[in-house]
């Protein structure tokens, strides 16, 4: 590793200062500009967590009190077959497909709201 460059110090109207080459002063606009993009990123990354974090609360809230897909389509349309014909299956099967036709709905929900 390098060694640390050590400050100037100087006495500028009074006041202690720190004089920098040209250099200095170029390096350290550029790792300004490197942790203002960092930070940019960090936030990204922090809005994401935060949507995804939300998105496990509605996904165990689904899976705790699965919905009806008669239900769920009052709430926003679905793909779901089961939707616009009888569940021919038994009602632990019926409440399987309905609970993931809910999660795909769920899902296509906080994808869009990422884009």
């Amino acid at each position: 590793m390098g060694r640390h460059p050590q400050p100037r110090h100087i006495t500028l109207d009074g006041r202690d200062a720190i004089a920098l080459t040209v250099e200095e002063y170029e390096q350290l606009i550029a790792s300004r500009r490197q942790i203002g993009g960092q930070s940019a990123r960090v936030r990204v990354l922090a809005q994401q967590a935060k949507r995804t974090e939300q998105l496990l609360r509605e996904l165990e809230t689904l899976v705790e009190d699965p919905v009806d897909c008669h239900e769920q389509d009052r709430m926003q349309p679905s793909t779901c077959a089961a939707s616009d014909s009888p569940h021919r299956a038994g009602e632990r099967d019926a409440q399987a497909h309905c609970l993931r036709c809910a999660i795909a709905v769920l899902l296509r929900r906080h994808r869009d709201a990422a884009s």
